[in-house]
C-alpha cells in the first residue's frame, strides 16, 4: 500500500479537517458517511468519531481511495 505523507503545521488536527485539507474529500461532511459505511481505519482500527484528534505519525485509511500519513512539520 502507498502512504502519502501529508504535513500540518499544528500538533494535532480533526479527522474530518485533515481528509479535507489532504484533498482526499470535498467537505468535511462527507466523512461522516465514510465512518458510517466503515470505510475509514486510523492505525489500522475502524474509526468511529469524524472529529477524532490525529497525531504526527497516525496513518488514515479510506478504503477505495488510499492512505495518508499525518506528518507534523514543526517550525
Amino acid at each position: 500500500m502507498n502512504i502519502e505523507e501529508v504535513k500540518i503545521d499544528t500538533e494535532t488536527i480533526q479527522l474530518d479537517q485533515f481528509l479535507k485539507w489532504a484533498g482526499v474529500l470535498a467537505s468535511c461532511g462527507e466523512t461522516k458517511a465514510l465512518i458510517a459505511e466503515r470505510r475509514i481505519k486510523r492505525n489500522g482500527e475502524t474509526e468511529s468519531a469524524r472529529r477524532r484528534q490525529l497525531h504526527d505519525g497516525d496513518i488514515i485509511e479510506v478504503e477505495g481511495l488510499g492512505a495518508w500519513k499525518v506528518v507534523h512539520e514543526k517550525g
